[in-house]
């Protein structure tokens, strides 16, 4: 029997900042007190990143505004993000995982799923197994995880959402009508908030009422997503742990489009898509990307490329969609299109410094000739801008990652994909 771990560190980004801060001598535990991780205390700008079980309490959620989050608690401590810290933390916890076993497949910067089933001999049960990986954590790093425990991932999954924080759970498929059908459907992984509001408006109420409920009926209303939420709700889910190996294969993805694309606009919406998708993997991975690529297959079979070498590596999501657009308006010869795809490759870590190019900072070259001092001024500033927008944009991924996490990919949409 397939033996599946769900592993998810508990307020990944607040358990992080919390650890670093008690490491410098700090003499508060953000995880204690009312907090959250984004934006700034001062100005309350920014997204809530995560959020304490104190905080928790009084209805913040993670994705909303700070400023929001502030009207719901008054004595609300902010804390900025710092994510080349916690990709920093992400990897010593991974590989304090491969330890174990290389059958690690991350999701994402502070969850993964493990196979269990190859190394299930050396305990005495998996939920030994899985408490002495707990406790290792938290004695190793001074943070915690959930572990849930079944033979596939959206059970493992399921499991490590039960009571937090950590703790150990099972939810094996004979434990599901006890343990999960009980629930309410907001518990239901893939379950957003216009998926709930429609099975409320058919009497559903907890996950047993969408998994004794008629299939027909769940899609007739949701179409392809009733479905997944009904074999969701009967722990119907993939039991195949897939480890990533990022660094030397790159990262792409394409589609087969159901009719040809024709316009421009057309091309766009499956290229933005297809941004989300990269841009969520090199983050889950760790990397960013130094050269794009975007692949057309055209009605008559036949293949074309072009690819670009990047100035600045990334993996945010908009600045892969604006460099995969220009690249497609510079090689579409305006023919029907059959297939999109979208390639990065020259993977770098998160972590490596970055370098601003001379190309990204055109008003130096017209300073050219003139003093030192004021080009030196002038680099200053046009980085510290940058910085910022980086830094607003990487926000922006983490918090609709975060959201995805639990409701599914089309729990939130860009205004660009309306």
């Amino acid at each position: 029997m397939t033996i599946i771990f769900h592993i998810d560190v508990n307020s990944a980004f607040l358990s992080w900042s919390a650890v670093e801060e008690l490491k410098n001598g700090a003499d508060r535990d953000l995880r204690k007190i009312n907090a959250i991780v984004g934006g700034d205390q001062k100005s309350r700008h920014g997204i809530v990143l995560a959020k304490s079980q104190s905080a928790k309490r009084y209805g913040i959620r993670t994705g909303e505004p700070v400023a929001n989050a502030f009207r719901k608690c008054s004595d609300l401590v902010v804390v900025p993000p710092d994510h080349r810290r916690y990709q920093e933390y992400s990897k010593r916890l991974m590989d304090l995982l491969r330890d174990y076993t290389p059958d690690i497949e991350q999701v994402s910067v502070d969850e993964c799923f493990m196979d269990f089933t190859g190394i299930a001999h050396r305990f005495h049960s998996p939920i030994d197994g899985a408490m002495e990986i707990k406790n290792a954590v938290r004695d190793k790093f001074g943070f915690t995880v959930n572990v849930g425990i079944s033979t596939n991932k959206l059970l493992a999954k399921m499991a490590s959402d039960f009571e937090k924080p950590d703790k150990v759970h099972t939810l094996f498929p004979e434990e599901i009508q006890a343990k999960m059908w009980p629930l309410p459907v907001e518990d239901l992984f893939m379950a957003g908030r216009s998926s709930v509001e429609t099975l409320h408006k058919l009497e559903m109420r907890t996950i047993g009422d969408v998994a004794q409920a008629d299939p027909a009926i769940l899609e007739l209303h949701l179409k392809s997503h009733g479905r997944m939420l009904w074999e969701s709700a009967n722990g119907i889910g993939d039991d195949v742990v897939r480890p990533v190996r990022a660094e030397s294969k790159g990262i792409g993805n394409s589609r087969t489009l159901a009719k040809d694309v024709t316009t421009e606009e057309e091309a766009g919406k499956v290229l933005f898509n297809l941004a989300e998708s990269v841009g969520r993997r090199l983050r889950n991975a760790g990397m960013k990307a130094g050269m794009l690529s975007v692949e057309i297959r055209y009605h008559t079979f036949r293949d074309n490329s072009h690819q670009k070498q990047l100035f600045r590596s990334t993996n945010n999501d908009m600045e892969i969609y604006d460099i995969a657009m220009e690249l497609f308006r510079e090689f579409w010869n305006g023919e029907p299109i059959r297939l999109l795809g979208l390639r990065s490759s020259k993977l770098v870590h998160e972590d490596e410094p970055e370098q601003m190019s001379l190309f990204d900072m055109p008003i130096l070259h017209s300073s050219a000739g003139k003093d030192t001092h004021s080009t030196q001024k002038i680099h200053s500033i046009l980085s510290t801008e940058h910085t910022l927008r980086s830094d607003k944009l990487r926000n922006l991924d983490e918090a609709l990652d975060q959201i995805r996490k639990k409701y599914g990919d089309d729990a939130v949409k860009r205004g660009t994909q309306l």
